[in-house]
């Protein structure tokens, strides 16, 4: 009996657990709902905890020690938890048992974007769900999270994408923005290809948003090309949109000031800042901010693009067998799965 209750503490023969969520996507600062349904195993169990982790697939430049690869060059993947939730436990569930915990936890406002318009974006979340079991941790569940742009996001995204601007890829990148208000530990970058008015100067745009509670901070920067005299180099911008001023802007008219703003080196957003990715080394990687765009918002855009993502492609893979990657790789990968729970949603 004894060693019948150490299997099922290590998962063998013990609960079984299926999450479902409610509805469609949510939205960053939202709320996700849904409810976990536990079945009993070969023996009763007390279920410490049940929690719920956000989880992301994340790209970190080489010489982080962290991802799914040994070697310190180019870029690796890895899972990293940016949200932790107990909703529910202290219970005993008795063998063949059945038991639903329904749940209700914030999203937090950084979530990335994976969808627009229904088409997917390439971005891989996940919603973990993991039970303490007399005393050890067995992840019984994982679960695609969707999450659909703010009204801010979406307009600035169709914005750009009435400019003319295309889709190309969509990532998350570990470590911070320096200048910026970003509090999780990695950030999305949307980057789009240039309509013909703006292809002579800028190879590629990159935008990346920050939203919280009162709005969107966006950091745009473009890839601008060498001239006759000039070699190209990386020009960052940064603006910020209030959530309450959305209806009340003409966002294409807005988001292609910003764009020739960011084209012809001007900007106005108080002192010269280094923007660059923060690495956890201390400083910045070359990015220097050296004129900041005032105004409402910034943007870089998706939404042309991402309905020529045909059934969801991404990569050459489907979306969905991202997913199932996602969870082959966390089978392997336990202890990658930091940097995020100190975090507040």
């Amino acid at each position: 009996m004894v060693f019948k209750r150490l299997l099922g503490a290590l998962g063998v023969g013990g609960p079984s657990v299926d999450t479902v969520l409610n509805g469609g996507p949510v939205l960053p600062g939202g709320t996700l709902y849904g409810q976990i349904h536990l079945e009993g195993g070969d023996t009763d169990a007390d279920i410490h905890a049940v929690v719920l982790e956000l989880v992301a697939r994340v790209e970190a430049e080489g010489g982080y020690g962290y991802g799914d690869h040994e070697d310190g060059g180019g870029e690796h993947e890895g899972v990293v938890v940016f949200d932790r939730t107990v909703v529910g436990g202290g219970f005993r569930l008795p063998a063949g048992a059945r038991h639903t915990v329904p749940f209700s936890v914030p999203v937090p406002w950084e979530t990335p974007v994976t969808e627009l318009h229904g088409q997917p974006l390439g971005i891989v979340l996940g919603v973990r769900t993991e039970l303490e079991v007399a005393g050890a941790r067995d992840k019984g569940d994982l679960d695609a999270l969707g999450v659909a742009p703010l009204p801010a996001q979406e307009a600035i995204l169709e914005a750009l994408g009435q400019l003319g601007f295309g889709f190309t890829s969509a990532d998350l990148e570990l470590g911070r923005l320096h200048g910026t208000g970003q509090r999780l530990p990695f950030h999305q970058e949307i980057e789009l290809a240039p309509p013909a008015r703006y292809a002579h100067a800028v190879g590629e745009i990159e935008l990346t948003f920050l939203a919280h509670p009162a709005g969107v901070e966006i950091v745009l920067e473009a890839d601008k090309r060498g001239g006759l005299f000039s070699e190209g180099h990386d020009q960052v911008n940064r603006f910020a949109v209030d959530h309450a001023r959305v209806p009340h802007v003409d966002w294409t008219a807005e988001v292609d000031s910003w764009i020739q703003r960011l084209v012809d080196h001007h900007g106005g957003f108080g002192s010269p800042a280094a923007y660059g990715h923060d690495h956890g080394h201390g400083h910045g990687h070359g990015h220097h901010d050296d004129h900041h765009g005032s105004g409402m918002g910034v943007g870089t855009a998706v939404a042309a693009g991402a309905a020529g993502l045909a059934a969801g492609a991404v990569g050459g893979y489907l979306v969905s067998e991202a997913i199932d990657e996602f969870f082959d790789d966390e089978d392997g990968d336990d202890d990658s799965d930091d940097g995020g729970e100190d975090e507040e949603s």
